[in-house]
């Protein structure tokens, strides 16, 4: 007997406990609540979210996967430390394939794939007036969002969501320090302006200079924590 077609239909009014707490511990994490190196002791996490302990394993193993967190031997979860060698490596991903992206959507955009963009500018430029550094991240976002959709690019955009939470981590990272946020809003607008004048050399290489710097940023802030080792040579190149 056939079933009706809407049997297996599931009726879903709300996040479930377990993205909700997902959420609530990314959040912590890139808003610094829980410092690098610092432990996720299971225990507290319950109290502090209200939810079971089954429910924040499965959002710790889900933020593992995520890179935001790592299982120390014989200590547990904690917030994963940002690896010099492996932020250098995200920033040569996200400038071979921005700068791809940005190439192909300058030869490609639709009129509104344009509008898209631009909007999605001004409401990074909303968030950044509203100190809203979550509102700043979405819209930047969308901004990649479109500029993958509009360049036809649907694989590349696969692999940098991949790479999204640790991508998120170093953009809050980054755009914390003072005057980079003007400064990556103006690199940004160079992307889009490039785009709209249907410039696929010129929009390649905006698309490379913004993560450039943003990576330069890093490379330095790491360095001033401490954090520096044989691999950050990488990102003063790139």
């Amino acid at each position: 007997m056939a079933l009706a077609d809407d049997t297996l239909r599931i009726e879903r009014r709300s996040k479930t406990l377990r993205e909700l707490a997902l959420d609530k511990l990314r959040a912590a994490i890139l808003d610094l609540r829980f410092r690098p190196g610092e432990r996720l002791v299971e225990r507290v996490l319950c109290e502090q979210l209200g939810v079971s302990r089954s429910v924040v394993r499965e959002a710790l193993r889900h933020l593992e996967a995520e890179g935001l967190v790592e299982t120390v031997p014989h200590q547990g979860p904690a917030v994963a430390r940002l690896d010099p060698a492996k932020v250098a490596e995200i920033y040569e991903v996200r400038a071979l394939l921005e700068a791809l992206a940005a190439r192909a959507c300058a030869e490609r955009a639709t009129t509104a794939d344009i509008a898209e963009l631009e909007d999605s500018l001004k409401g990074i430029e909303a968030a950044l007036a509203a100190g809203d550094p979550r509102a700043n991240l979405a819209a930047t976002g969308r901004f990649y969002e479109v500029l993958f959709r509009g360049g036809g690019k649907t694989v590349a955009w696969e692999t940098v969501q991949s790479l999204n939470a640790r991508i998120n981590r170093l953009r809050a990272l980054t755009i914390a320090t003072a005057g980079r946020s003007k400064g990556s809003i103006a690199e940004m607008r160079r992307i889009y302006r490039a785009v709209a004048k249907r410039d696929p050399a010129e929009a390649h290489a905006a698309a490379l200079d913004h993560v450039r710097v943003a990576a330069e940023i890093a490379r330095r802030l790491l360095a001033e924590a401490g954090e520096t080792d044989g691999g950050t040579g990488a990102l003063a190149g790139r």
